[in-house]
């Protein structure tokens, strides 16, 4: 305001001095004296104006200025979004798949009205196609920790669950599920904990790992299917590997006591043509009471004289103590040989022995023997064909001929089976 004032101020002395001079009214004198008063009233004025100024803000510059919490400004038309930074993800890594599905047909020479082959895991059904499993793997290999998660569906895995105290719900499609972890202990501890497929036997549930088609007497009732529980692996030398085993029992991922069952494991390597590997496993096995130990001894020796020639042979010696007094005991002893004379034809051999002697395992005390030959055909990659003659003979009537139950001694069968697989490796 006082800055306006000050020009209007000279303006209106400009304009007066001119217009005195033209009209003659005033002297020189009294232009020069009203002049002077005018510069020192401007002057004047001109203090009033600093002295109203207020004082210079001083300005601090940051080298790193604050972020501010203003909304940014969307970005040009036709620019590029910005793609907002991934959260970190935890990865167990590469998951492996690999699958089967194992059917087939046969043919029961008793022709037994149940249409059922008797004494037999998984080839049940008699005079009749048949699916014995589909099956699904995932696995991730530790690195330290990994998974394994076994799927599955079919005949097989209601009869591998036919005993389990949770019953045949959910569990029955899970064959195998369990977390490992490689600890950094020595020369490696490797812990798995959940349900496995048993250490026991020269056989396993899945027809595409075994040599012959189907399971040997052993197989289906010496040993158990499968456990719940705690696994540890630990290489002791470069040729022997020892692993124990803290489970519930027998075929249980539902305990049916309180008690636990114990595992031990050596596998014996001491060259690229000879394993010996050697279970033993004790614990009560019965429901509700701790009392009564069941004890298995399991020995299987592999020889492997070239790539065309292979052996396997299985030692089984089992005895569950009742609990009010008793015992029942079972054994056996089995013989494989396989001859491969390329690599899409093998030849196999199997003989038998079994002695349930108080009929704990097959409902009735018998001796029983089963002799099999197999011809195997990989007719191309992924799919398998096995065809199968076996003769099993018993000390006593036990088999089922047409309408008579339990009134033959022996049973003779012809089956094809055909698998078909993939890997998570070509």
């Amino acid at each position: 305001m006082l800055t306006i004032r000050i020009g209007c101020a000279a303006a209106c002395l400009a304009v007066w001095s001119g217009t005195a001079l033209v009209q003659g009214q005033t002297s020189p004198a009294d232009i020069l004296a009203e002049i002077k008063a005018l510069r020192e009233r401007l002057a004047h004025l001109e203090k009033q104006v600093e002295a109203t100024k207020p004082p210079p803000t001083a300005v601090t510059v940051s080298p790193n200025p604050p972020e501010t919490s203003a909304v940014p400004l969307p970005p040009p038309e036709g620019a590029p979004a910005k793609t907002p930074s991934a959260e970190p993800v935890f990865s167990a890594g590469p998951i492996e798949f690999s699958g089967v599905v194992d059917s087939y047909y046969s043919l029961n020479f008793n022709h037994p009205a149940s249409r059922s082959n008797q004494l037999r895991n998984f080839d049940t059904n008699a005079n009749q196609f048949s699916l014995n499993m589909a099956k699904l793997t995932m696995q991730h290999q530790a690195d330290p920790v990994g998974f394994r998660v076994d799927l599955g569906l079919g005949p097989a895995f209601d009869i591998v669950h036919s005993t389990e105290p949770g019953g045949l719900g959910p569990l029955r499609y899970i064959q195998q599920a369990y977390v490992t972890y490689n600890a950094k202990v020595g020369k490696g501890l490797t812990l798995d904990m959940g349900k496995f497929v048993t250490i026991h036997g020269a056989e396993v549930i899945e027809t595409l790992s075994n040599w012959n088609y189907s399971r040997s007497l052993m197989f289906a009732y010496a040993i158990p299917y499968y456990h719940f529980g705690l696994r540890a692996t630990y290489p002791l030398h470069k040729t022997f590997t020892g692993s124990f085993h803290l489970l519930n029992g027998w075929n249980n991922v539902v305990d049916n006591n309180s008690g636990k069952t114990y595992g031990f494991q050596g596998i014996w390597t001491p060259n690229g043509y000879f394993s010996l590997t050697s279970n033993y496993m004790f614990g009560p096995e019965k429901n509700g009471t701790n009392r009564g130990y069941r004890h298995l001894s399991d020995t299987v020796a592999a020889i492997t004289v070239n790539a065309h020639v292979s052996f396997l042979l299985n030692y089984d010696y089992a005895i569950d103590k009742f609990d009010g007094g008793g015992k029942a005991r079972w054994t056996g002893v089995a013989g494989y040989a396989r001859l491969a004379p390329n690599k899409w034809f093998a030849f196999i051999p199997r003989i038998e022995w079994y002695n349930d002697a108080d009929g704990f395992t097959t409902g009735v005390a018998q001796k029983l023997k089963e002799a099999t030959i197999t011809a195997e055909f990989k007719m191309k990659e992924g799919l398998m064909s096995r065809f199968e003659y076996r003769r099993d003979w018993s000390d006593r009537g036990f088999f089922d001929r047409g309408n008579s139950p339990a009134s033959s001694k022996s049973q003779d069968t012809l089956l094809a089976g055909f698998i078909v697989y993939f890997g998570p490796k070509r």
